[in-house]
């Protein structure tokens, strides 16, 4: 039986993930709904977006391939050669054909709250922010973004983004052009915004 109270698929979550991931969504689930209510978007598909991102994390990346491809989800080479992106495109369909979530907005902020990508959504940008800022992150410069985070989920973008990229650099690893579409479209946003204040 599929699952249709927001427990129920907590539950269902908790089957798949370490107890460190299990928490990590726990919180990503309470950040994403604060940001929700904060910026208009959907508080209930925010929690439910927040508990299922990561369904797949713990899951071997073969077996993550394996559902990516046996829902027709075509990666881009990019997408291919970036194996940390698997886990939101595999955990994305999962939650549709395993878990039976039929809300497209849901789908897609759990396909993209890794990457990002060009055109996101308020829920997209709620999920992608909450990621970075939910309580149990820990990280050098998590509390300014929490801070940006009061102002602007376009800011925690770019400055998350601003981040992730150099570091893949670094280590010469694939960049995902989405990321780059993502950032630069939330830098034209912010740019708009002050242009009209």
């Amino acid at each position: 039986m599929r699952p249709e109270t927001f427990e129920e698929y907590e539950a269902e979550v908790r089957k798949h993930l370490s107890e460190k991931r299990f928490y990590h969504s726990q919180c990503v689930a309470r950040c994403a709904a604060r940001l929700a209510e904060q910026y208009g978007a959907d508080v209930e598909k925010a929690r439910l977006a927040g508990i299922l991102h990561d369904i797949m994390k713990d899951t071997e990346p073969s077996e993550q391939l394996k559902i990516i491809e046996k829902y027709g989800m075509m990666l881009t080479e990019a997408e291919r050669r970036n194996v940390k992106l698997w886990h939101a495109l595999s955990g994305a369909a999962y939650a549709e054909h395993e878990l039976g979530v039929r809300d497209r907005e849901i789908i897609d902020a759990i396909a993209c709250h890794t990457g990002g990508k060009s055109g996101m959504e308020l829920l997209d940008k709620v999920l992608f922010a909450a990621d970075y800022i939910s309580e149990d992150r820990d990280y050098p410069g998590v509390e300014a973004l929490r801070e940006l985070s009061k102002s602007s989920l376009e800011e925690v973008m770019v400055e998350g983004i601003a981040f992730t990229i150099p570091e893949r650099m670094e280590q010469r690893l694939t960049l995902e052009p989405r990321s780059i579409e993502a950032y630069n479209e939330a830098l034209w946003t912010l740019e708009a915004r002050r242009a009209e204040a």
